[in-house]
């Protein structure tokens, strides 16, 4: 395999999960008779440009199809980080009724419809037909297709070259990342401000958060693989902010090399400096995050074991990408955790991928109080919690595997 960026041969393995299904390959009581793909999931380090990848199994319109059911509006969490970013933009580059803010992977509207309010012309695009249809139900204008150079230029022609483009949690789903980057470079106005949101590799190891790999990820990207991408593709990198959302992401500001003119902030060459020291462009970095994601494993089906032996009930919430990998690297199946629940309706009635466990409704635990419930998505625990504090009134207790095993309460 060569590096999806540079070309590179690529010979240092940072984990082998095995293999899976693809995570939102959601099943029906249909496919359910049916087998499943299953396919390899090793990742793979760049020992020259340092972008951390998984190899490209599956075509890109196979994982984001009609059945994709990952709606970012279930999380009160991300729509509060949403609109926060949506008042920070407007007020740092004055955006106003002139102005054009363009999101790629605009999902059901989380973001726009923010924008929305502000009577601020917005645009979406969005390749998969399910949160397309949410987000055009919010009043906001979607383009259902997959973002690149080819599409970038056919939206200049039409008339929405941005003021502002923001892309949150697509840059690592991208199999032609080059590509894609240099959409943004064509789309911008000349003083034009790009937004990315990622999860930081850096956390991702540091923090042993390996249940965010999946093959919707092609991509772990670090600051320092991003700025040369952005470089290599007529981006300018000017600032960098470091979140907590998503187990720890980066925000990154770019602008056109050729014309942007914001000042390059301190904090850039800052944060180089910080992944330099954490040995991040050295293999020595990224050895043992096999071993620690095979302890996690062994520690979660151990307590998964014993809960079975002691009469315990276990369900889980959460119908999560990460909660898949968690699953189908430990070998869980329905014995050992009974149903998952799962607030977004286009998951419940649906099973698992892989483990084949049911997806049920909250309104579920009026009936059935599981004596142990695995929060799967852990970077949203605490709201989780929140949301069913009436269940830990009542005895039940909550769990989180990653990066530790951990009963919360």
């Amino acid at each position: 395999m060569n590096c999806r960026h540079c070309q590179s041969d690529l010979n240092l393995t940072l984990i082998d999960l095995g293999s899976a299904p693809p995570s939102n390959a959601y099943l029906t009581p249909v496919t359910l008779r049916r087998p499943e793909k299953w396919f390899p999931l090793t990742v793979l380090v760049c020992e020259n440009c340092w972008l951390v990848q998984a190899e490209a199994y599956s075509r890109a319109a196979e994982l984001f199809n009609d059945e994709y059911s990952y709606f970012s509006s279930f999380s009160t969490q991300w729509l509060a980080h949403a609109k926060a970013y949506v008042t920070e933009m407007v007020e740092r580059f004055r955006l106003s009724r002139q102005s054009k803010v363009v999101e790629i992977a605009c999902n059901d509207g989380y973001l726009l419809q923010y924008v929305q309010e502000l009577k601020i012309p917005c645009l979406g695009v969005e390749p998969t037909t399910g949160t397309a249809n949410a987000a055009r139900s919010k009043g906001i204008e979607v383009i259902e297709e997959f973002f690149g150079v080819s599409l970038a230029k056919r939206l200049v022609d039409l008339g929405h070259q941005a003021d502002l483009t923001t892309a949150n949690n697509v840059l690592a789903h991208v199999p032609d990342i080059s590509d894609f980057v240099a959409g943004f470079a064509l789309l911008l106005n000349p003083q034009g401000v790009a937004t990315f949101e990622f999860p930081h590799v850096l956390n991702l190891i540091a923090e042993n958060q390996f249940d965010t790999i999946y093959h919707e990820h092609f991509s772990y990207l670090s600051f320092t693989a991003v700025q040369r991408i952005f470089v290599d593709n007529g981006l300018t990198v000017f600032d960098v902010e470091e979140h907590a959302t998503h187990g720890g992401s980066l925000r990154v500001f770019a602008q056109r090399t050729d014309l942007g003119q914001h000042p390059i902030n301190g904090k850039v060459a800052d944060l180089i400096r910080t992944e330099i020291e954490a040995g991040m462009q050295s293999p020595a970095f990224y050895a043992g995050f096999q071993s620690k994601a095979e302890k996690v494993k062994n520690d979660f089906v151990s307590f998964l074991i014993d809960a079975k032996r002691q009469g315990k009930s276990v369900a889980a919430y959460g119908a999560a990408a990460k909660g898949n990998t968690l699953m189908n690297f430990a070998g869980i199946r329905p014995d050992l955790i009974s149903f998952v629940v799962d607030k977004n309706p286009a998951k419940q009635a649906k099973f698992m991928p892989g483990s084949r466990i049911p997806i049920l409704a909250p309104e579920v635990f009026r009936l059935r109080r599981p004596d142990y419930l695995v929060i799967l998505p852990w970077n949203i625990a605490a709201e989780v919690k929140q949301q069913n504090a009436a269940l830990a009134a009542q005895g039940t207790k909550f769990v989180t595997a990653v990066p530790q095993l951990e009963i919360l309460n």
